[in-house]
This record gives structure tokens, sequence and C-alpha cells, in this order.
């Protein structure tokens, strides 16, 4: 077979086999929005870690921080998160909205009373 066969498929074995230094920190977490967001730059979330639900401070990166998606987050959003654990809490690098029902187990409880309260106690103050 002839060389330009060979080497995409040698490149791709070789660049498959690399792992990237630059996401080493990086982790998949979920997390519902737990109290009214006051101040978009440290938002209170219950966070899925290493299989445990706590509370921390969501802090976003810059390039979430001006994301349409992150500025009009609500009490009780379900997220799909990367990023990394730090002193202050979870530095977020990107961020998904996702469905309740998408959340894991540990979390569903949790959002499933969140939405019940905040139709209860925080909809009919909107009024």
């Amino acid at each position: 077979m002839s060389r330009s066969y060979w080497l995409p498929l040698v490149l791709l074995t070789m660049m498959s086999a690399v792992v990237p230094v630059w996401g080493e920190d990086e982790q998949i977490f979920f997390a519902v929005v737990s109290a009214v967001p006051k101040d978009k730059m440290r938002i209170s979330a219950k966070v899925l870690a290493e299989g445990a639900v706590s509370d921390l401070k969501l802090i976003p990166g810059d390039a979430v921080a001006g994301n349409p998606v992150w500025r009009t987050l609500e009490v009780c959003h379900a997220l799909k998160l990367e990023g990394a654990k730090i002193a202050e809490g979870l530095k977020v690098f990107s961020a998904r909205v996702l469905d309740a029902s998408m959340l894991p187990m540990a979390l569903q409880g949790y959002a499933g009373d969140c939405l019940i309260k905040k139709a209860v106690e925080i909809a009919p103050l909107v009024d």
C-alpha cells in the first residue's frame, strides 16, 4: 500500500495513545441550583461529586461567565458541569442545562423537591 494510506493511520494511532495534559483536573459534575442566584459569579448548588452530594459554590470560568445560559440561571435548574474542585467551591469550565430527569438518582429527589417548593412558594410571589 502507498505511504499516503499508512501515514494518517499511524498518526491517528499515536494521537489516541497520548493523554492530553490540560484535561487531567477536569471532571464531570452534576448540580442543581439550590438558592436564588444574586451574584452570578458565585452560585450556590447541590453538587454530585465522587458519589456524594454536597453544597458548593459554582464559580464560572471566563468563557462560562459570558454565556447566556449562565446569566439566566434560576433556582432548581439542573446542570451538567465540567470543572475542577478548588478551595472556594467548583471552578466551572463548561455548563449545560439538563432536564431534572437526566440527573443521577442522587440528585433527582432534591431536584423534584426544589421544583415543588418553587411552584408553591416562589411562583405565586411573581404576580
